[in-house]
């Protein structure tokens, strides 16, 4: 008697039945990877474009918000006095064009054995989270005052045209002989940070922010422990120069405009910058160095409070 069996399996099937088998899943493995590689691209593009784009601000900004914030640290030690003077002075322009002020004082921040200098840092990050919706911020030394309130920081140096018209480009950053000089082509609108130079270096008692993401990885690195803990000379303002010349990132969004424009000196005791001296009509009046012996600033700053209190 024969029985009938069936086909016998082969372990080595046909070509086509292996390709059958499994094709569905290389090709969902593929489809899988080409869709994790494109939401990464897409992921990186997105966060390159937030930090180092353009950081024009484009969402709802709330009826009343003001444009900009005046932001400057107060020193205890300098008495109520002279302190509510300074106060006053940048609550009458701020009043005059919609600004907002912010007086926090230099003991607010941990700045442990690093001078007191440093707290104009933490106190624009401080400013931001208080004021989520303004545009720009002012940090304006203390040691400085507004002498000319007419002018409004749009037209005399925020906007786009005059950004341009007034940028300082291809200047040594640290001068006189900076290897890292200022970019040759970047667009008022996509300018973030703007400050002025003496002969020395940067001006960072006198500077303006606009508000972003790259504004915060500014301060953030800036206020880095590491930059606290060297002893810089100049404290926060070496520590400036140092991020601006090895970071492009942050020289790519930086303006270096004419000393008079918003950092005139009233003194110029070295005589190295006659271009920087403060003259009649300039918008501010800044007391570079008063507060070390043998200067006393409020004798030097009496005269001029009295004039812009006129």
């Amino acid at each position: 008697m024969h029985f009938a069996f069936p086909p016998r399996k082969t372990s080595h099937p046909p070509p086509y039945a292996l390709r059958q088998t499994r094709s569905p899943l290389l090709r969902r493995s593929r489809l899988q990877l080409i869709a994790l590689v494109a939401l990464g691209c897409i992921a990186g593009l997105y966060m390159l474009s937030k930090l180092f784009g353009s950081s024009s601000i484009t969402e709802a900004i709330p009826a009343g918000t003001s444009p900009v914030v005046i932001v400057t640290t107060l020193d205890k030690n300098k008495g109520d006095a002279f302190n509510e003077k300074i106060k006053q002075n940048r609550k009458a322009y701020a009043a005059r064009h919609g600004y907002a002020t912010f007086f926090p004082h230099t003991s607010d921040y941990p700045l442990g054995d690093s001078p007191h200098s440093w707290s104009k840092v933490p106190s624009m990050r401080h400013a931001m989270a208080l004021h989520p919706h303004s545009t720009h911020f002012l940090y304006l030394s203390p040691l400085a005052l507004i002498m000319n309130p007419s002018l409004p920081l749009d037209s005399h140096i925020l906007s786009p045209s005059r950004l341009e018209n007034l940028m300082i480009v291809d200047q040594p950053v640290v001068p006189p002989d900076s290897v890292i000089k200022t970019f040759s082509h970047l667009k008022g609108d996509r300018i973030d940070m703007v400050l002025t130079q003496d002969k020395e270096g940067l001006g960072s008692e006198i500077f303006i922010l606009r508000r972003g993401e790259w504004a915060k990885y500014l301060l953030d690195a800036w206020f880095d422990p590491l930059y606290r803990s060297y002893n810089f000379q100049r404290a926060e303002g070496h520590a400036l120069e140092h991020i601006v010349q090895w970071h492009g990132t942050i020289l790519a969004k930086l303006a270096l405009v004419p000393q008079r424009i918003m950092n005139s000196y009233v003194k110029d005791e070295k005589g190295n910058n006659p271009g920087g001296v403060y003259q009649e009509g300039d918008f501010v009046a800044h007391f570079y160095g008063c507060d070390k012996a043998p200067r006393h600033c409020e004798e030097e700053m009496a005269p001029y409070f009295a004039k812009v209190a006129s």
